[in-house]
Order: C-alpha cells, then sequence, then structure tokens
C-alpha cells in the first residue's frame, strides 16, 4: 500500500494564527496515520507585496476584530497567549527555519515550535539573530553555527526561493493547509483539514 503524501502545514512565525494551529495540527495528523510537512512562508511578501494589501492589525475595523478574536480563539484552543503591540521581522526565524530543515526536518520544526510560544507565549523577541540562536542552541545547536548561518546569502536564497514556491502554490496566509492537493486557509478550517484527512473530500 502506498503511504499518502504528507499534510503541507504552511506558516508565518508572526501569524497568531499560524501559532494556534501549529499547537494541533501534528496532533490531528498523526489521528490518522498522516506525516505534517512545516513550510515557513512569509505574510509581508504575500499579502502585502502581491496581494496589495495591508497588515490586518492595521486594517481599519478588522485589525479592532482580530484584537478581540485571537485571544478568544487561544482560549478555545487551550494554548497561552500574549498578544504583541508590535509585530517583529520573521526574517532570521525563518531562515533558520530552512537552513536545518535542509539538514534535518524534524529539527526545523521543534525550532518553530520553540520560536512560536516564545513570542506569543512569553511575548519575547523572535526577529535578532541573538534570539533565534538562543533557542536554537537549546536543541543543541551551536549558537556560532546559527548566527553565521543567517548571514549566509545562500540561506538568503533559499527562504526566497521558498516563499516563490509557496506563491507558486496558491499560497497566500497563515495558516495554510495543502491536504492532498486540496487548499485550506485558516486555524478556523481545521475542520475541513479533519474531513479531508478522514472522508478524502469535503
Amino acid at each position: 500500500m502506498t503511504a499518502k503524501p504528507p499534510l503541507e502545514f504552511y506558516f508565518d512565525f508572526i501569524s497568531p494564527f499560524g501559532y494556534l494551529a501549529a499547537s494541533k495540527i501534528d496532533e490531528l495528523a498523526a489521528r490518522y496515520g498522516r506525516e505534517t510537512r512545516w513550510q515557513a512562508m512569509m505574510l509581508g511578501i504575500t499579502v502585502m507585496k502581491v496581494m496589495g494589501l495591508k497588515p490586518l492589525l492595521d486594517t481599519p475595523l478588522k485589525g479592532d476584530y482580530v484584537r478581540h478574536d485571537v485571544p478568544r480563539l487561544a482560549r478555545h484552543f487551550g494554548v497561552p497567549l500574549k498578544m504583541i503591540d508590535e509585530v517583529p521581522s520573521p526574517l532570521a526565524a525563518a531562515r533558520a527555519f530552512y537552513w536545518l530543515d535542509d539538514r534535518d526536518p524534524a529539527l526545523a520544526k521543534k525550532l518553530a515550535q520553540r520560536l512560536y510560544p516564545r513570542l506569543f507565549a512569553r511575548g519575547e523577541d523572535i526577529s535578532s539573530p541573538d534570539s533565534v540562536a538562543e533557542e536554537a542552541q537549546e536543541l543543541g545547536v551551536p549558537r556560532t553555527e546559527t548566527l553565521a548561518a543567517l548571514q549566509d546569502e545562500k540561506v538568503k536564497q533559499r527562504l526566497h526561493q521558498a516563499v516563490e514556491a509557496s506563491i507558486a502554490r496558491g499560497v497566500f496566509g497563515s495558516p495554510f493547509f495543502i491536504v492532498d492537493g486540496e487548499p485550506i486557509w485558516g486555524c478556523d478550517r481545521l475542520w475541513m483539514v479533519e474531513k479531508m484527512l478522514q472522508e478524502g473530500r469535503l
């Protein structure tokens, strides 16, 4: 019997909705015997440059709703949340993710699983290379190696290629899932992800 492809999970490190989905997606996929392929994307490219929209929190009316909705969803998901006042840059985190992903996808996922709560559960910085290197070091990755990698032009290009590839797949938001070719957007659509995993259709 041919193994089914992994569930594709696209996320941005600065997305609170991505953070919420990240807390559930592996467990959900495993329930149906599936692996999850984590892939970082960048809302600053897809939303602001490709789609030409304002950042969500800067959008009139919608920004106020999001500030109300995210804590409400966090309570529903049962995860800690600390709303941040300023959106940090995700560049260092995303570059480190793909640098590790090319060597060890499981390790890259573990880094993401440390950086997400660092930002959204503890309200701590993830934008500086030092903050990312600190979390990578907790996973056994030497700090000096991470800091060097974040300045490597090949690593920067790797992230650029990954973002372009995500756009080519039609990914525009975080979280974004692709289940057996079916695109699904939003942490409030996890029920659709589960239906696809369970029934193979929507």
